[in-house]
């Protein structure tokens, strides 16, 4: 058994068993040396007895027909001492989940270049029908060469009880490995320890909405193929590349990087020296210019780059990236100095005192109308207009009154603008509230905006139509991409019964529905009986975080690709998904894009659903 193998056991009479890597499954991977080659070697161990021995070696067996310079090959693989082993090539290096803890997300050329060696070597292994079956960032790996190498080949994906030949999976995951290098998150449908990345009514997120600065290309890519029944391949793409193929991805990832020489030494250098960023080597000016003229034509010498130590325009050499035309422009120095900035007005002169007294009488300030003479010229004591002014100065003397208070003139009734201003603001009130009032009764409110109740009123709810259970409904199951399209049909009544202690469960599978996946969903189909406006589904499941999307037809579908559903939720044991807007239909269709785990694999099960509707 695996676990009585123990470090510095000697396997086969060749291995010596040096560190435990990992442990999983009933399974170990051990780093061993080889005596009679005197190398380093990877090794996995599971038992004899294990149900996976038999599919690890005819797994080994298979990966040993592909050669590909960036594969890490199997050297040996037997059944001894009932133990069953497999050995591959020792890679030393940084794996691609590693790299994405460390520094983050990488630079979008060395992202689609890293990629790009790993389709081209699994483009090489589906040329012989062999896959990899499990193509997550821990398996992906620079070596201290800066090579990529790919790890695991076919024999992770025995080890982890998965089938041979998933090449579906394999192009599926290549966009994920994408997209988790562009992102640092996980899209694929292999399952990884990276975070997996965010999805938005049941589809992941573009890589642009998850970082910005991604070029479109690549994110058209990514979308293209992590998405590939919502996304819209670009004509461009779909005429030059096939992107449903891994030869197809390669040679798209390959014409978007162009010249790729030195990006392997630009690797070793960044394992080097991990978190430094990427130095980018900028054409010098006077070539720039040089070519700029040459293609318009001019003869003139060009003139020198400025030496080092001299004072340069800040402008020259500056890049300016047009993000929507994927081009890049020069900022070029100025010809001709800055303008200088227009000189400052001096301040109108101001005494700094108030003027003298004249005959001992203070300085007055006139009333508007009335011209200012002498003193009375200077500001703000002069004021001859109705400026505020200091407020110091005396006012005019028209008649005193009872008590000395002086009388304000005949023709100025005292108050008069602040009534007028009062009754201005009141009208305009007035006019507001009858808009609003003239509003709501136009929608069939009341006065004040809130719903009329009462016997006979047209919309309360004596009256108005309420969503209401629909009786009579039947259930069938619906399973367009099975063979045959059956699953479980004598149990789907039991979902319509009222009765949540009986449920339609789905079959057994070893892996959850997606793009990648064997099924993209299932589901059940509801026949109302007639033509209802559907407003509502209320579901009772079986077990956890169950995706489910319903569809509204008038007729009993027959798939579901090509239709628009009405809603989309993510539900628990309960819940209600209500519509959007009321969508009239017969049919219901409740589609599963997601079940629960259970024990063995993953299953769906639907205790009770009741469509309301009116």
């Amino acid at each position: 058994m695996p676990h009585s193998v123990r470090p510095g056991d000697v396997l086969a009479d060749r291995y010596r068993l040096i560190d435990l890597l990992t442990e999983s499954g009933g399974g170990r991977f051990w780093r061993a040396h080889d005596r009679i080659l005197e190398r380093h070697v990877a090794l996995h161990v599971i038992s004899e007895s294990d149900e996976r021995a038999s599919g690890l070696l005819e797994a080994a067996r298979r990966s040993a027909t592909v050669l590909d310079r960036r594969l890490l090959r199997v050297l040996d693989a037997d059944q001894v001492d009932g133990l069953c082993f497999v050995v591959n090539e020792w890679g030393q290096g940084h794996s691609l989940d590693v790299m994405l803890a460390k520094t983050g997300p990488l630079a979008p050329r060395r992202a689609a270049w890293l990629v790009s060696e790993v389709a081209a070597a699994i483009a090489v292994a589906h040329d012989t029908g062999v896959a990899h079956g499990r193509l997550v960032p821990e398996n992906v790996l620079v070596d201290r060469t800066g090579s990529v190498r790919v790890i695991g080949f076919a024999v992770d994906a025995a080890l982890h009880g998965l089938p041979a030949g998933r090449i579906a999976t394999d192009v599926a995951d290549l966009g994920g490995l994408l997209y988790c290098a562009l992102t640092g998150k996980w899209p694929g449908v292999s399952r990884s320890d990276v975070a997996p990345a965010p999805h938005e009514h049941g589809q992941v997120l573009r890589p642009r909405q998850v970082r910005a600065g991604i070029p479109r290309p690549l994110d058209a890519l990514c979308d293209a193929v992590v998405n590939p029944y919502a996304a819209a391949t670009p004509s461009r793409l779909g005429e030059d590349f096939d992107l449903s193929t891994a030869r197809g991805i390669s040679g798209y990832l390959a014409d978007f990087v162009g010249d790729a020489t030195g990006m392997a030494e630009a690797e070793l250098l960044g394992a080097s020296t991990p978190g430094q960023p990427e130095t980018v080597v900028l054409t010098p000016l006077s070539e720039l210019e040089a070519a700029a003229q040459e293609s318009n034509g001019e003869e003139d010498p060009v003139e020198p780059v400025t030496p080092a130590g001299h004072d340069q325009p800040t402008q020259a050499g500056m890049p300016i990236f047009d993000d929507e035309a994927d081009e890049v422009s020069w900022l070029r120095a100025r010809s001709e100095p800055a303008p200088p900035p227009p000189p400052f007005e001096d301040p109108p002169e101001r005494p700094l005192f108030a003027p003298e007294p004249t005959n001992g009488e203070p300085v007055r300030r006139p009333r508007p109308g009335v011209a200012a003479t002498g003193s009375q010229d200077y500001w703000p004591w002069g004021d001859t207009g109705t400026g505020t002014g200091t407020g110091t100065g005396a006012v005019v003397n028209t008649g005193t009154g009872a008590f000395g208070i002086v009388d304000p003139p005949a023709d100025e009734v005292p108050g008069r603008n602040w009534l007028r201003l009062a009754a201005a603001v009141a009208g305009g009130l007035l006019l507001l509230v009858a808009i609003v009032v003239a509003y709501n009764l136009g929608r069939g409110k009341t006065p004040m905006g809130a719903e009329p109740t009462g016997p006979g009123v047209s919309g309360s709810p004596s009256t108005s139509a309420v969503a209401t259970a629909i009786d009579g409904v039947t259930a069938s199951d619906f399973d367009p991409q099975g063979d045959p399209p059956t699953e479980n049909p004598e149990l789907a009544p039991l979902a319509v019964d009222d009765d949540p202690s009986t449920a339609w469960r789905s079959l057994t599978y070893k892996q959850n529905f997606g793009p990648g996946g064997l099924k993209t969903g299932l589901g059940l189909t509801l026949d109302l009986g007639d033509a209802y406006e559907v407003s509502q589904v209320d579901l009772a499941l079986v077990g956890e975080d169950t995706e489910v999307a319903v569809y509204v037809t008038d007729e009993a579908p027959t798939t579901v690709e090509g239709l628009s559903p009405a809603a989309t939720a993510t539900l628990g044991t309960t819940g209600e998904i209500a519509l959007d807007e009321a969508v009239e239909g017969r049919f219901v269709t409740v589609w599963l894009t997601s079940v629960p785990a259970v024990d063995g694999g993953f299953r769906g099960e639907i205790a009770d659903v009741v469509v309301r509707g009116s």
